[in-house]
């Protein structure tokens, strides 16, 4: 495991975990926002990687055997909503405790799976965020700039403050980088 502030553009970074072998990609841009072309598309995300890992999402089962790929403080900041490899998804550690993701089989029953990043969005996001650029990028951007439309729906339904309103929708926003707490 390495610290944040070892990914610096110019580095590469291999993977090796259980769903990706032999591949390896570069960081050609600033982490987040520091990127010129982070938010350009009207991609503007609410959340960082790490604050969506410390607030509990996908049951605590994502990203598990992904330490050797990504900045150590986003498990240990997140170890407490992280369930252990091999152990089942546990709602309790999402925000909202309530299961809000489809299984790896509906992702790929519905080409949602792109690329280089077999586990999808959040994947996708991770390695955006960090300075990876791929040619999904405008693609993933689409997906995310669509979802805009359940943050809409909390604010315009539910009253300033009341988070038990529509917790599945609220769950489902903290998964792709939305601020759940409109």
């Amino acid at each position: 495991m390495r610290p944040l502030k070892e990914f610096k553009v110019g580095t590469t970074i291999k993977v090796k975990d259980r769903m990706q072998k032999d591949y390896s990609y570069k960081l050609k841009k600033e982490q987040g926002s520091k990127a010129d072309d982070f938010n350009d598309d009207n991609f503007e995300p609410h959340l960082t990687p790490e604050e969506m890992l410390k607030e509990g999402v996908f049951e605590g089962k994502y990203l598990n055997d992904c330490e050797e790929e990504l900045p150590k403080e986003w498990f240990e900041n997140s170890k407490d909503k992280r369930v252990k490899i091999g152990d089942k998804p546990n709602v309790a550690l999402n925000r909202f405790k309530i299961k809000s993701r489809q299984s790896l089989v509906i992702w790929r029953e519905n080409s949602w799976i792109m690329g280089n990043d077999p586990r999808g969005w959040f994947q996708w996001y991770c390695r955006y965020w960090l300075g990876r650029r791929c040619d999904d990028d405008q693609f993933q951007k689409k997906r995310w700039r669509a979802f805009k439309r359940h943050h809409g729906q909390v604010k315009k339904n539910c009253k300033k403050g009341d988070f038990n309103c529509r917790p599945k929708q609220r769950q489902a926003l903290l998964q792709w980088a939305y601020d759940p707490f409109v």
